[in-house]
């Protein structure tokens, strides 16, 4: 007789817990692995950047000087006293005038040109297109001092720029000793080597704008400015923006080129914040010059909010 279905022996229930015991493990391994893995990282991390950070936003609360320098705890706090004297020095308000004239008329310059020069790119200039990227986008990689010294040739009062306008019958300024023309020399430098980075990015923006959308527009009559007007912009504005915001942030910070060419003269026609900063760090001024670079660094997170809130795309 056939042994019924409730004779079948019956298999011990599963012990609980193994499995996710096990697993438990495993991720608990792993776990402890990943930090020993980012633990150096994490110990330069914090010694060389998150340590100097943390301690330059007390510095500037204090009066530390060169002659603290042994003895870093031993200042004064003095609370908002070197921001307000910063708001109270002339040569800062005027390093602050100058990066401003830096930042409102070079940004939108850089910008015009790395999109000109990426139109021209995308769809104007066919023949020899390799030789005009490498060429424009040659002075990004140049180092400054080498185009310092050429540009420092070519804007002498003798130098080339001057002769050739000479054989026109305009005799040249000082470009570089004239409290006038210091600064629009210092910033047409800065577009000549900067846009070439923009331009790259600019293109690759151009070649993702769909084709069709050009010739469907062309074909219902419009015009190549509506064309550019109507699609190119709206469809270039992720590209602008990020363009926008990362070339803001590294002319607010300019220091190269004045530091190079003019060294902030003539009569601190050229100082820029970042390098009064400097001057202020030289001259053993630690708490006020770590003041100063927190105000760059306010200053950058408002301008990219700013430009975040004009420039994002609307949902």
């Amino acid at each position: 007789m056939a042994a019924s279905a409730t004779d079948a022996p019956v298999s011990a229930p599963p012990r609980s817990g193994r499995r996710p015991t096990t697993r438990s493990k495993s991720r608990s391994r792993q776990t402890r692995a990943a930090w020993l893995l980012t633990l150096p990282f994490v110990v330069l991390f914090t010694i060389f950047t998150a340590w100097p950070v943390l301690h330059s936003v007390y510095m500037s609360f204090t009066d530390s000087t060169r002659a603290d320098l042994r003895n870093p705890f031993a200042v004064n706090f003095i609370g908002l006293d070197n921001f307000v004297k910063a708001f109270n020095d002339p040569v800062f308000l005027q390093s602050a005038f100058n990066t401003a004239y830096f930042v409102l008329v070079g940004v939108p310059l850089t910008m015009a040109m790395a999109l000109a020069a990426a139109l021209a790119l995308d769809k104007g200039i066919t023949r020899l297109r390799g030789m005009f990227r490498l060429g424009f986008y040659t002075p990004v990689i140049t180092s400054i001092v080498a185009v310092a010294v050429v540009w420092r040739f070519l804007l002498a009062p003798e130098g080339l720029v001057n002769t050739a306008l000479g054989w026109v019958g305009v005799d040249g300024p000082n470009w570089l000793g004239s409290t006038t023309w210091a600064m629009p020399s210092l910033i047409a430098l800065a577009v000549w080597r900067n846009f070439g980075t923009a331009m790259i990015i600019f293109l690759a923006g151009l070649q993702s704008v769909p084709a069709m959308l050009h010739e469907a527009a062309a074909i219902d009559g419009a015009g190549a400015w509506q064309r550019f007007r109507h699609i190119t912009l709206p469809m270039l504005r992720p590209t602008i923006l990020f363009v926008s915001v990362t070339t803001s942030i590294g002319y607010l910070q300019f220091f190269e080129e004045p530091f190079v060419m003019t060294d902030g003269g003539p009569l601190n026609s050229t100082l820029s914040v970042a390098m009064f900063t400097y001057r202020q760090f030289s001259f053993g001024n630690y708490g006020y010059a770590a003041a100063i670079s927190y105000l760059i660094f306010i200053v950058i997170a408002v301008v990219t909010a700013v430009q975040f809130r004009l420039l994002r795309e609307r949902g």
